[in-house]
């Protein structure tokens, strides 16, 4: 199943197991219906901004959507889902094992010098991670908070609604995202 198709079955999957219609999704969201059918039928490429609604307002996480079969505690770099947002050219690589039970959740970030993405979750808040550089430089911003990450830099992010990613500088960021996964949430299969 390629990743397209895996975000397609993962968004209907949770929106059905939550008794949700496309209308109700899109009011909790403040995507619009016709868009959620149109990722739902794979006929659009959703941004990350719209994928972390729909995350909010399913009460998971972005990773969630992610989530593929695990049948075993390995994944292979070949065989971890790469997503590209279309709008910024950000590229996450789900690192982790999907719904192999793992107590952490990985993923690895390539963002675009000059770009910004601002999670607004329509959910929860964005819960507590780690971002660890790991090339180039981003400013990250909680509310009127700002941290400038270099190389090597780890920053313990706390629990916001709201948050901003930016890289100011000339050449791609490189950035691990971690964060614990709460013990019921692996047998839901949610994950960072």
């Amino acid at each position: 199943m390629g990743l397209d198709e895996r975000l397609a079955y993962r968004l209907r999957t949770l929106r059905r197991a939550r008794g949700l219609t496309l209308e109700q999704l899109a009011a909790r969201s403040g995507v619009s219906r016709s868009m959620i059918s149109l990722i739902e039928r794979q006929e659009t490429s959703p941004t990350a901004t719209v994928l972390d609604k729909l995350a909010g307002a399913l009460e998971v996480t972005l990773s969630a959507l992610f989530d593929t079969p695990a049948d075993a505690p390995l994944a292979r770099a070949a065989q971890q889902p790469v997503w590209r947002d279309p709008a910024s050219g950000y590229r996450r690589r789900q690192v982790s094992p999907g719904d192999a039970g793992s107590p952490v959740d990985l993923v690895e970030v390539i963002f675009p010098a000059g770009e910004t993405v601002v999670f607004e979750s329509a959910g929860p808040a964005v819960p507590p991670q780690l971002v660890w550089m790991l090339a180039g430089e981003m400013v990250l911003t909680l509310g009127p908070q700002s941290w400038r990450l270099a190389a090597g830099d780890c920053l313990a992010l706390p629990a916001s609604p709201r948050i901003a990613f930016h890289n100011p500088g000339c050449e791609p960021a490189r950035y691990a995202l971690a964060r614990a996964v709460a013990a019921c949430s692996v047998s839901a299969g949610v994950s960072a």
